[in-house]
């Protein structure tokens, strides 16, 4: 036999000896959901770590690099929390350049955005409402909203479905998450849709039958379709009489037109007066400054973020790590290390495009991920992050997980779920009173079918740790 055959078949039965002491190191509910799944054990990463230990009690391929996909907010969350503190807030600045006699603005009005991603839509009316309690009514002028302080990588879809909410673009002045809320109704056998926010002039165009079929996968049968130039936002399909009165949210693409569009039809059922003329520009330093509306606090943005995995208020929020008035995300990744590195984490293997998940490039180690955590349990900021994770069998995207295991409401979890991609990550408060970390992550082509395994673990967590 040559050598180098040889040594190709000495390191396969290594390899095989390693996978077989790892698996033999997993609860057997968990061996088995992977196998009835057909995910190999190579494709898995798994930590189990009580947070007062100084070791792992369970560990499989913790050094790997993985694809973490929305777990990766965790990191983002952590050092939010620990940079800029809960109590952060974003502004956003009304200023003038005009002069404001009477009610009227003889003048343009400047709105600078400063990364809020919680400026929804009742945000937004709150806004308007004091800018109208300082006594605006009328304003001449145009309106220019001042985008200035994020400079975000180019737009781009992260899969083939540009219009689906989880691809909205960040943007430092960013209504209503830069999506546009569908609501469809049937009423005397005839669909209605509502839409809100739309951009100025924008026209709904309802092409939506329906059938009669059952109330299942109902979304996949809609489609929607935006038009920039003819400014028409197209809904079509079959939309089953069953269903009765369903929501869903799309993107439109751009935060500017969106939140032009809201501030004008928002302004006028105020009842003051604007003839909706806008455009995007920076607001100069000898603008007067009306007045500042400031967002909830940043724990309370983690949380919303956390809790139903809102990709654009994490690429916001990861943006505004930057914190030198033109923010970028290769600057925020450079920040986050920084402070990673500042708390004694050292992750070589770390890889953040927009620190949300939404990535094919995006990477942690398992290992890494868990010794995240540990160290956000044994920091300051432990209460608003664990508060944010999703409760199994209560609330978020573990609101269906779990209901009939002992674990259901004691474990805070974040879980993660794109194309070849099943990841969960967060803290199990065992039987025994125990704080632990678990990690479980899969990168694998038939990782959708990883719940299983993932929920076994977090069972066998809870009752043996």
């Amino acid at each position: 036999m040559k050598p180098a055959l040889a040594m190709q078949k000495f390191l396969y039965l290594l390899l095989l000896l390693w996978n077989a002491a790892q698996a033999s190191s997993l609860p057997p509910t968990v061996t088995t959901a992977l196998q009835q799944a057909g995910i190999p054990l190579q494709h898995v990463g798994i930590v189990v770590w009580d947070s007062n230990q100084n070791e792992p009690q369970l560990s499989i391929n913790a050094t790997r690099s993985f694809n973490p996909a929305s777990t990766m907010k965790l990191v983002t969350s952590y050092t939010a929390l620990g940079l800029l503190g809960p109590a952060y807030t974003w502004p956003t600045e009304i200023s003038t350049d005009g002069i404001l006699h009477d009610g009227i603005l003889d003048g343009n009005l400047y709105i600078k955005g400063y990364g809020d991603p919680s400026l929804n839509i009742e945000r937004f009316w709150q806004l308007l409402h004091q800018l109208r309690l300082h006594g605006l009514h009328q304003i001449n002028g145009e309106l220019i909203l001042d985008q200035s302080y994020f400079q975000p990588a180019p737009a781009s879809a992260f899969d083939d479905q540009p219009r689906r909410a989880y691809n909205a673009q960040p943007a430092a002045l960013m209504v209503n998450f830069n999506s546009t809320a569908i609501d469809i109704s049937v009423h005397d056998n005839r669909i209605e849709i509502n839409a809100e926010p739309l951009p100025i002039n924008a026209k709904l165009i309802n092409r939506v039958s329906l059938s009669t079929a059952a109330c299942t996968e109902w979304l996949d049968q809609i489609h929607s379709e935006w038009r920039a130039d003819s400014q028409q936002l197209i809904i079509s399909g079959e939309y089953p009489a069953s269903c009765s009165e369903k929501a869903f949210a799309v993107t439109l693409g751009d935060a500017s037109e969106l939140a032009a569009g809201l501030f004008t039809s928002l302004w006028q059922s105020q009842g003051g007066k604007f003839q909706g003329n806008w455009r995007n520009g920076v607001t100069p330093d000898t603008a007067q400054h009306l007045l500042t509306y400031t967002s909830p606090p940043l724990a309370l943005a983690v949380y919303d973020m956390n809790k139903f995995s809102n990709n654009v208020m994490a690429r916001n929020l990861f943006l505004s790590l930057s914190q030198d008035g033109s923010a970028s995300t290769a600057k925020s990744a450079q920040v986050v290390h920084d402070w990673l590195q500042q708390q004694n984490l050292h992750f070589p293997e770390l890889v953040l495009e927009n620190g949300a998940g939404l990535s094919r490039i995006e990477r942690i180690a398992p290992g890494n991920m868990a010794r995240l955590l540990r160290s956000a349990y044994h920091s300051p900021v432990y209460v608003e992050l664990a508060a944010a994770l999703p409760i199994v069998a209560v609330d978020g995207t573990m609101k269906k997980r779990g209901k009939n295991d002992l674990v259901a409401a004691h474990a805070h979890i974040k879980t993660g779920t794109l194309d070849g991609v099943k990841t969960l990550a967060g803290y199990v408060t065992t039987r025994a009173g125990h704080q632990v970390v678990v990690v479980f992550f899969i990168n694998d082509a038939h990782a959708s079918a990883g719940n299983a395994a993932q929920d076994a673990l977090l069972e066998w967590v809870y009752q043996n740790q």
